[in-house]
């Protein structure tokens, strides 16, 4: 062992070790694995092994799909066998709901190029695997690279490859703290102390004290999970081929073969936490006992679907535990506010995410990103609220308890809620407001009669004409849209300006007005779709700005930030100061004149300033996201519920109706406006999303403006943005349904649905750029269904803007 490396992984696990093979494989030799006790000592021992294709994200699925490609590599690398067993394997669907969403995965599978899987009858399912019973079975999808490998020996494998490449594995050293120093970390051991400019936090069970070294309070928590591995059965000693890996979603339930028996593995609905404060230093070997009692209905479940497991002996019952997070993906990349500090936690599918989040943190650590999207497991989706252990509790039980349960795309879920919530609330509440969630807190969906309850589907719900009606009342009345759900960075410093022209690739605004600005990575491609406002100077003279965005993104917008800071310039986060709302529509100014005495009239479109509603001293920017005549209020948290009295009193008699934002999402795919997470995010570039059009070339210097210089002087985005419509009845495109042009895939889908003003069904699409012309006739998967669609010229609804701009 050495006293200094380049980075220390801490943590011998799957993760760890890919982590520290990746590392290895991507030129940075100086690095070490440091272990507590021996490699694998931890979850990965007792893990089922199983690999799988499906995951909800389709970019976690791609990752998936990369890790199965490479453990073949690992093991030629190492000569340590994976004990790789290719069997394929099928996720089996038993009622019509479920039947239609793994069709429609099918599709998704299609359109990020996973082309290895097919729909199978559940006459395929039994021949497949002879010992099932295929009794409400609809059908099924079918993957090739499906199967299960050795977990001892992958674990051993990925180590081994690393340590050929020039890495090192410490075992029987634990960490004892970790403490920040101006030049990285200093990491004090049980054979002494070593100081790196890295330490990734990879340590499983134990990654809740691991983070508590540095001051930080991880979102993670184990759980128990429940395998059993059965005596040889002469059922399937009796099988010509090794049977498939099987997912019985409805029977809560996996199943692969172990030998020539059965494991089967069961995720309960009774969930059980162990040890949320992470695991016991000196465990490693161990398991909890088994619980037959809690997982009896799962159990029986299992047995009916394969009815040979009835006369069958138990030879090893496995309960032991793994780590989760509130969502159940991986807990990856550099901790906020903690420089040097990196994060591969909460992976709880380790042996089939474990390659992909080993290639994206290397990835971060060497060149400061990762190639793939990687949001969906990035660390930085959680603020500080996750930290409470409660709401840890909470989700990652309901997590768990859902991990084969169907949740539909408008099902809002109740575990760590309600948690922040703005301050007129209650008052929204009693006028029918319906809430979702949006990172802490809760957002207006929209408003419907007392007693209204949603039905859960993969279609049009029974709430589609209560957005329908606030969709129509804005385009021709006015409606208010409590906005507390929007971001507000306040950038203030005599370098204020200079550090925002760095960091947007658009000009920026002049005093009193305000624009939109693309922000961009260091490759070219998007961090942000986001509006910069200009107030104007300060008392200092400086003029200050707001950066505004995407609520849920405010931890990752602000680390962002913090890693690209210069002196003279600050950035304030105010998402616990500022809210407001929204006023849209064609009576919007009417509404407002009649509350201020400033000249809000002369105010232009993209215009901001301060304003005096009433008594609330209002900063008001002049902009919509719906398409319409629209104006911002933003006012202090003490004001919301003052304000919005105000405002309904003031709108009465002119149609003033609340909405939400069911109905902006609505509103806006109407206008052809893209957002973050489906037309906007950090996998696309500005000109695949027609972000460019926003970019000042003439600027000398912006982060990004060498990629971005690239593009546009080179051949140009393979793919681009446009607007399509699609004949569909009762179900609209959501994201990720591939595009068909004569039985040839052309592109996919990154959101959609109804458009209430034209009256049709709408999508927003990345498609080949030489077919991206309004009139091209293509065909486009809804709930699996394939449907006629076309490309439209954007904006359907207004398309000079005459609305928006009054």
């Amino acid at each position: 062992m050495k006293s200094h490396y380049r980075v220390v992984v801490i943590g011998g696990g799957v993760v760890g070790a890919s982590v520290l093979y990746h590392l290895a494989k991507m030129g940075w030799t100086d690095v070490a694995l440091i272990e507590r006790s021996v490699l694998t000592a931890g979850s990965s021992w007792h893990a089922a092994g199983g690999f799988h294709a499906l995951n909800a994200d389709p970019n976690i699925a791609a990752l998936q799909g990369y890790t199965i490609d490479l453990l073949s590599e690992i093991e030629a690398e190492s000569g340590q066998s994976v004990g790789m067993h290719m069997t394929g394997g099928m996720t089996l669907a038993g009622t019509p709901d479920r039947w239609d969403w793994l069709q429609s995965a099918y599709r998704v599978f299609q359109s990020i190029g996973i082309d290895d899987v097919r729909l199978i009858t559940p006459e395929e399912a039994k021949e497949a695997c002879p010992i099932l019973s295929t009794d409400g079975i609809l059908g099924g999808m079918w993957a090739d690279r499906e199967g299960y490998i050795d977990t001892t020996g992958t674990v051993h494998a990925y180590a081994g490859a690393a340590k050929k490449r020039g890495a090192e594995v410490i075992e029987h050293n634990r960490v004892l703290s970790l403490t920040q120093t101006s030049e990285g970390w200093d990491v004090e051991t049980e054979k002494g102390m070593i100081s790196c400019e890295h330490v990734v936090n990879a340590a499983g069970l134990w990654a809740k004290q691991v983070g508590r070294m540095a001051g930080v309070e991880l979102p993670v928590s184990p759980l128990n999970h429940h395998y059993l591995i059965t005596e040889s059965m002469p059922e399937v000693e009796a099988l010509e081929k090794e049977m498939p890996l099987v997912v019985d979603l409805e029977g809560f339930t996996y199943m692969r073969q172990d030998q020539n028996g059965l494991l089967l593995g069961i995720y309960e609905v009774d969930h059980q936490h162990w040890m949320m404060d992470g695991a016991p230093w000196e465990y490693g070997f161990e398991l909890q006992q088994e619980d037959t009692d809690r997982i009896e209905r799962e159990l029986t479940m299992g047995f009916e679907r394969y009815p040979a497991l009835q006369h069958a002996g138990v030879k090893t019952w496995v309960n032991g535990a793994f780590t989760f997070s509130p969502d159940g993906n991986p807990l990856v990349g550099p901790v906020p506010g903690k420089r040097g500090y990196w994060c591969a936690c909460a992976v709880m599918a380790g042996f089939l995410q474990g390659g992909g989040v080993g290639k994206a943190l290397a990835e971060w650590i060497i060149e400061g990103e990762p190639q793939e999207d990687v949001y969906g497991m990035d660390v930085a989706r959680y603020g500080d609220f996750a930290a409470n252990k409660e709401f840890i509790r909470q989700t990652t039980g309901q997590f768990y308890s859902r991990r084969f349960v169907m949740t539909y795309p408008n099902e809002q879920l109740p575990a760590g809620r309600p948690l922040k919530m703005a301050p007129a609330h209650d008052a929204m509440t009693a006028a029918g407001c319906q809430w979702g969630a949006s990172w802490d807190l809760e957002v207006p969906l929209y408003f419907a009669e007392p007693g209204f309850l949603e039905t859960p589907t993969l279609r049009r719900s029974n709430a589609h004409d209560i957005v329908g009606a606030e969709c129509r009342n804005v385009r021709e009345n006015v409606g208010l849209l409590d906005i507390t759900g929007f971001s507000r960075f306040e950038v203030s410093g005599p370098n204020a300006a200079l550090w925002l022209d760095k960091m947007m690739a658009s000009k920026l605004p002049k005093p009193g007005r305000a624009r939109l600005a693309p922000m961009l990575g260091h490759d070219g491609r998007l961090k942000g779709d986001l509006t910069v406002f200009n107030w104007g100077a300060d008392a200092s003279g400086h003029d200050v700005y707001w950066i505004m965005g995407s609520y849920y993104l405010r931890a990752w917008h602000m680390r962002w930030f913090d890693d690209h800071m210069d002196a003279g310039a600050r950035v304030r986060d105010l998402g616990e100061e500022v809210t407001g709302f929204s006023l849209s529509g064609p009576n919007a100014l009417k509404v407002i004149e009649t509350l201020t005495d400033g000249d809000i009239r002369s105010l232009p479109f993209m215009g901001c300033g301060d304003f005096d509603i009433g008594l609330i001293r209002c900063k008001i920017g002049r902009l919509s996201v719906c398409g319409e005549l629209g104006y911002e209020l933003h006012c202090r948290y003490g004001d919301h519920i003052a304000l919005r009295r105000i405002l309904m009193a003031a709108g009465a008699d002119l149609g003033l109706r609340e909405y939400g934002f069911n109905a902006l999402l609505s509103l806006r795919l109407e206008k052809s406006f893209g957002i973050w997470s489906a037309e906007f995010t950090q996998g696309y570039t500005a000109a695949m999303t027609g972000m460019d059009r926003w970019i000042d070339w003439q600027k000398p210097s912006f982060i990004g403006r060498e990629a971005a210089m690239a593009e546009r002087d080179g051949k140009g985005p393979a793919q681009v943005q446009v607007t399509l419509e699609i004949d569909a009845d009762d179900a609209d495109a959501s994201g990720f349904e591939p595009i068909w042009q004569d039985g040839k895939r052309v592109g996919f889908v990154t959101s959609g649905g109804y458009g209430h003003s034209v009256q049709k069904s709408l999508a927003m699409a990345l498609v080949n750029a030489d077919i991206a012309t309004p009139g091209t006739e293509l065909t486009v998967h809804v709930v699996g269904q394939e449907r006629p669609a076309r490309i439209i010229a954007p904006s359907p609804y207004d398309p000079s803007g005459k609305a928006m701009r009054g």
